[in-house]
């Protein structure tokens, strides 16, 4: 649907120029939803300018899953241009692309028309994951791709302009589930962590993969310049799903920051998303990996005992030391001081649900969290766009949507250009 001159409660910063997208899993009407992870990708958009919401208008993107084809084939490999395109949405390049981690990117317009999947001139032969990340120094685009068979692991780069230039794969003891992980200015970070693949449970699970204490858990340090080996570094059991942010300190460690679940809190939310659950209502927590490649030693910690998910951070600071993270509970948008250990909380309405809060700095800005955080918030009566202020989580304006908008994963701000 198309819906124009949205209502407004309060004041949209005239700053906030562009585009706010939102991608997730929308069953067809009367399909049943299943796992939360599956589902045709619906992406949302809301069109700001001037200080007006100009336009709301959902899309979902049309790969063949959304026609009815099966992306599994008879001898269970996956058609990686028929996946749902459900989990993200990313500019970069001359492109929007609109990602899930066992499939081809699916370009879509700013329009949200869908193009196609994109494999980069034929040079993309592995799936694409869901939480690229841009360097924002180089500009380029660093991704991998992981699967069920050989190579398990393939790391890719993509340059400034979006052409593939760079493909490596990555040695990994078996099919590891990978969700994401995380850049510094000099290094790449793996998550090689103990959710496995299982052949035994095609046909019983929808996604069969389970927790295997024998896998073991370890994280990776791998050099980006030329084919540096990955220091692997073991830490203590756990799971995760989502990155905040990861960069250098002054000695050399690499420090990683992301939410992280133990086996009983990753059993508790894995069974319960097969029911269409979602990770806002886990008790997973923020925590802290330091990883000295010097002398191989690591050291870990919980930063808070709260249940959050979704960990965002100013963009600009990807792979650089930074001092906030912005998170979201089952009713709370939860900002954390990394540098103080405080945390501020934005409240919800008792039914309300935040989605991924997504920071947009302002022009200039001198502070790391001068700017705005964008969620669609959804209750009984319906969805909003929040625009909270970042430094203090004050509401600044409400944008309303014509219609509830579901629970869905991650989004990306696309400012105008010029």
């Amino acid at each position: 649907m198309d819906a124009y001159d949205l209502p407004v409660t309060g004041a949209l910063p005239p700053e906030l120029t562009g585009r706010y997208f939102r991608n997730g899993p929308n069953p067809l009407p009367g399909q049943d939803p299943g796992h939360w992870f599956l589902g045709p990708g619906m992406i949302h958009g809301v069109r700001l300018r001037g200080g007006r919401a100009e336009w709301y208008r959902n899309r979902w993107v049309r790969t063949a899953e959304l026609e009815g084809a099966s992306y599994v084939r008879p001898d269970l490999s996956i058609d990686r241009t028929a996946v749902p395109a459900n989990t993200h949405v990313v500019p970069h390049g001359d492109r929007i692309l609109a990602l899930v981690e066992s499939g081809l990117p699916y370009e879509v317009t700013a329009e949200l028309d869908t193009v196609g999947p994109c494999d980069f001139g034929g040079r993309l032969t592995t799936a694409m994951t869901a939480h690229p990340k841009q360097d924002p120094q180089t500009g380029e685009l660093h991704f991998f791709g992981y699967g069920a068979l050989p190579p398990y692991l393939t790391y890719h780069v993509l340059d400034a302009a979006g052409e593939l230039v760079r493909s490596r794969e990555v040695a990994v003891a078996g099919p590891t589930m990978m969700h994401d992980f995380a850049i510094t200015a000099g290094h790449v970070v793996w998550l090689d962590l103990p959710v496995v693949f299982d052949p035994a449970l095609i046909g019983r699970e929808r996604i069969p993969y389970r927790w295997d204490d024998a896998y073991g858990a370890r994280l990776g340090v791998m050099p980006r310049a030329a084919l540096a080996p990955v220091r692997w570094f073991e830490v203590d059991p756990c799971f995760v799903f989502h990155v905040g942010n990861a960069y250098e300190d002054a000695a050399g460690a690499v420090v990683l920051d992301a939410v992280r679940y133990d086996v009983a809190t990753f059993g508790s939310v894995w069974s319960r998303l097969g029911g269409g659950a979602n990770l806002d209502r886990s008790r997973a927590q923020l925590y802290r990996w330091r990883l000295d490649p010097a002398t191989g030693t690591r050291r870990e910690e919980s930063l808070d005992d709260r249940g959050v998910e979704f960990p965002t951070h100013d963009n600009d600071r990807t792979g650089r030391p930074n001092r906030h993270l912005y998170t979201v509970g089952e009713h709370t948008i939860v900002k954390y001081d990394t540098g103080t250990g405080s945390a501020t909380v934005y409240h919800c309405d008792a039914e309300q649900r935040p989605g991924e809060a997504v920071f947009v700095p302002t022009d200039g800005a001198r502070a790391e969290d001068e700017g705005w955080l964008l969620s669609i918030v959804t209750g009984p009566a319906g969805s909003v766009l929040l625009v909270l202020d970042a430094a203090g989580l004050a509401p600044v304006a409400t944008v309303g949507l014509p219609r509830r908008v579901p629970a869905g994963f991650h989004g990306s701000w696309i400012a105008d250009r010029g």
